[in-house]
């Protein structure tokens, strides 16, 4: 059942919310263990509204943009003056995401009973991630809580900004591709059996490239609505076979095969694993802990056992840097020098900062050209496609004009 409630805290705050329960005494049971002190509870009307609200908030996510906001939006707030647990709640009246509310509402009553704001976030693996939650730890160990959170923002930011460009290049050859997909469809569908007709008509001998092109011109025109099921089928299938764990071995490896997309791949994980140990590390968490954490971080599997490579190494007392010195075909000897040098001199934090700052500014400007580079391509696809189809259709054509001559 759900139920609105208001309640005071123990600094004498009021707050009003929906939680669901039982029945009335068991959320007063849970308000007062949560350190509230119950004014009223009402059962909620189940009305439409209410009801589509509860669905929604079933299925609605937490976007990186969201995350984004909440942790500058609670940074700033914190360096103002404001307790944590009273930034949560300003934080909740703002949002209108309801998931997001859920959660602001579980960390409030978990802060204000006295947790760690480390171990409340632990209770939503889903949204925080590793990095997130052991950053938050390290800035309330070191009593910087403000300055971790801003720099978790700060993060988040620049790696989906790096994200979005390495997306928003590969939509446009995306997008390409589907119109051909369609096009193509539709041109066996609707012109080659009208051609295909014409030529039996005249009894016309059909070369192979041509009557490979009739069989499935009349395919897709009897079974047009089979055609885009097999299509988006197989679409569908190719997504579950590119999201099967058993799968990543073989798909990291073509990625990093693939001309300019290869080079991509390495800058990008580079430019992860140097800001995402930067940031561990200047939040004070230690070395092999912030590997571990940017193991899970980083995507491409290969990556992920030279991390954890780079973890046994360390534990053993071997250089951090030696890792990535035996494995310069993943990573850039760059970066095992600048470890070097930043092992040698204290300044590990430092370099690897400088590392990710660099691999950034080169991802950003060959995502830029990387829509110039794809378009030449793009186009010897389509001439191809379109010469293939133009010279199977017109070739019977001369031969019925070499018949009259």
């Amino acid at each position: 059942m759900l139920f609105s409630y208001s309640a005071k805290s123990k600094t004498g705050e009021v707050s009003e919310g929906t939680l669901e329960a039982s029945d009335r005494l068991s959320l007063a049971r849970d308000l007062r263990s949560r350190g509230y002190i119950p004014i009223s509870i009402s059962e909620k009307s189940g009305n439409f509204i209410d009801k589509f609200s509860i669905f929604a908030g079933l299925f609605s996510k937490i976007s990186v943009a969201e995350q984004i906001i909440f942790t500058k939006n609670l940074s700033g707030m914190i360096r103002a003056g404001l307790s944590l647990y009273r930034a949560l709640s300003v934080l909740k009246k703002q949002t209108k995401n309801p998931k997001l509310n859920k959660i602001l509402t579980s960390l409030s009553a978990d802060i204000n009973s006295g947790e760690t704001f480390s171990s409340a976030l632990l209770k939503f693996p889903e949204v925080f991630s590793k990095l997130f939650i052991s950053m938050v730890r390290a800035g309330e160990e070191s009593g910087n809580l403000a300055g971790a959170l801003s720099d978790i923002g700060m993060n988040l930011e620049k790696s989906n900004s790096l994200t979005k460009k390495i997306r928003g290049a590969l939509i446009y050859p995306g997008v390409i591709m589907s119109a051909m997909v369609v096009i193509g469809v539709l041109m066996f569908a609707f012109v080659v059996p009208t051609l295909a007709n014409t030529f039996k008509e005249l009894g016309v001998k059909l070369p192979l490239s041509t009557q490979i092109l009739v069989f499935f011109g009349n395919f897709f025109s009897n079974n047009l609505i089979l055609t885009f099921v097999i299509i988006l089928s197989a679409a569908f299938g190719l997504y579950l076979i590119f999201r099967a764990k058993f799968m990543a071995k073989y798909i990291d490896f073509v990625m990093m095969k693939i001309p300019v997309i290869g080079n991509l791949t390495r800058e990008l994980n580079t430019a992860r694993t140097a800001r995402t140990m930067s940031s561990l590390l200047l939040s004070g968490v230690s070395i092999t802990r912030a590997v571990e954490i940017t193991e899970d971080v980083v995507q491409n599997i290969y990556y992920k056992k030279i991390l954890n490579e780079a973890k046994i190494a360390v534990e053993k007392g071997a250089p951090f840097s030696q890792a990535f010195e035996v494995n310069n075909k993943f990573y850039p000897v760059m970066m095992s020098e600048m470890i070097q040098v930043g092992e040698e001199t204290g300044k590990l934090s430092d370099m690897l900062l400088q590392i990710a700052l660099f691999y950034e500014e080169e991802i950003e400007n060959k995502t830029k050209n990387l829509s110039t580079i794809i378009e030449p391509i793009l186009m010897i696809i389509i001439g191809a496609g379109v010469g293939f189809f133009a010279i199977s259709m017109i070739s019977p054509l001369y031969s019925i004009l070499g018949s009259i001559e």
